[in-house]
């Protein structure tokens, strides 16, 4: 098992603590350190890593009578959903209070499963399925835009960025054949019509396919003008090297979560430019504590903090409210203040619906000359959308 153990702490002011204050209360996160996710779980461990650092600078959090520091213990599922369970019970075998969340829907809805079953308060972002929190899980928690929330804000996004008589009517979906997929896919296809759209194809596709040049010809073949995807980083670069060979130019391209990392400039060059992504946060974001978090990820990495990172570094933010509003390290209690939230974070103000959703921002951002930069919403220093896609022979 490859195991990472975290114990970041500063001095603490020494102050006298109750008999049943503990030491520390333990994190516990399951990150896909490796495998095809590997990219995005390292902006999730990035964020939890930054963030516990923040709070026990600032003295940790109120337990009993004194200040206690968080503990993350961070381990590798290796992008596999069976390892998540596992990994998740090992750190209940270690005394987790709270678990965080990797990278990935399929990882998450097999992790919620165990949260619930050990009665462990659950956060987790960088997952978009709405379908987990249909399930009466009263232990997960997610302050990252929903199925719902990205499928309507996409229609939305559009309407608001371009003008009428250019946008882009014909659509195909390139649906991932998982449940996320055809649950985006649906709600996608369900919400065109009365935004003024037409599904022209939807065509759905196994994960870590190397060859989706069926897919890009029909949907060449339908005059669609918009393609709306959600690819794994693997497939989303499959993708655009083949839309190029195919000479298939769509005026807009979205793939939801291929474009996050940071690597994929290194992996297209000019060729990854204009592709829209919605990762649930940019550092350009107009929200308290985002300028800080910046400068902390700049002096560490060399860059801004990366999209996966702020929604990370908020899941830890808003446990560490819940665990003071609690006053304990007690589970249930702390599940109990988590359901109560209504904070500022570094993804803006944060509430949970009775399911465990998050009402949170939703962000649109496009690669622009080699660099992500926010698109929406515009009023919170989103840039003009580039459109339509620049032609592959143009580039």
């Amino acid at each position: 098992m490859r195991r990472v153990v975290l114990v970041l702490c500063v001095a603490l002011l020494a102050l006298p603590a109750s008999a049943a204050t503990p030491q520390t209360i333990k994190l516990g996160a399951v990150v896909p350190l490796t495998g095809r996710y590997a990219a995005g779980g390292a902006q999730v461990r990035a964020g939890y890593e930054i963030a516990v650092e923040d709070i026990n600078a600032a003295g940790g959090v109120q337990v009993g009578g004194g200040r206690v520091r968080l503990e993350l213990q961070l381990l590798d599922d290796e992008s596999d959903p069976t390892k998540t369970v596992s990994r998740l019970e090992a750190l209940a075998q270690e005394g987790a209070t709270v678990y965080l969340g990797g990278f990935g829907s399929d990882l998450h809805a097999a992790a919620a499963a165990v949260a619930e079953k050990n009665r462990t308060p659950y956060c987790g972002v960088a997952f978009a399925l709405h379908a987990v929190h249909t399930r009466g899980f009263r232990y997960l928690f997610s302050p990252f835009p929903k199925s719902p929330d990205l499928t309507i804000e996409t229609y939305r996004f559009l309407n608001g960025s371009i003008p009428a008589d250019q946008r882009p009517r014909r659509v195909a979906i390139f649906q991932e054949r998982t449940d996320w997929g055809r649950e985006m896919g649906d709600i996608w296809t369900a919400r065109s019509a009365e935004n003024g759209y037409e599904v022209v194809l939807r065509a759905d596709y196994a994960p870590l396919s190397r060859d989706l040049s069926d897919i890009i010809l029909r949907a060449k073949a339908a005059g669609a003008e918009a393609v709306f995807s959600l690819p794994t980083p693997p497939d989303g670069i499959t993708l655009v090297r083949q839309m190029k060979e195919l000479d298939y130019n769509p005026k807009f391209i979205m793939m939801i979560r291929a474009a996050d990392a940071a690597t994929w400039p290194q992996a297209l060059g000019r060729d990854g430019d204009d592709v829209v992504l919605s990762p649930g946060w940019h550092h350009s974001i107009r929200f308290p504590g985002v300028a800080e978090l910046n400068a902390k990820h700049q002096q560490r990495f060399g860059r801004p903090a990366d999209v996966i990172t702020g929604p990370s570094y908020a899941c830890v933010q808003i446990v560490a409210n819940a665990i003071s509003r609690a006053g304990s390290a007690d589970r249930t209690a702390i599940r109990d203040a988590l359901a109560t939230t209504n904070m500022q974070t570094v993804v803006g103000p944060v509430r949970f619906r009775p399911d465990g959703t998050g009402m949170v921002t939703t962000m649109f951002v496009q690669w622009q000359s080699g660099r992500q930069v926010l698109v929406w919403p515009r009023n919170m220093g989103g840039t003009t959308l580039r459109y339509p896609a620049t032609p592959w022979r143009s580039r």
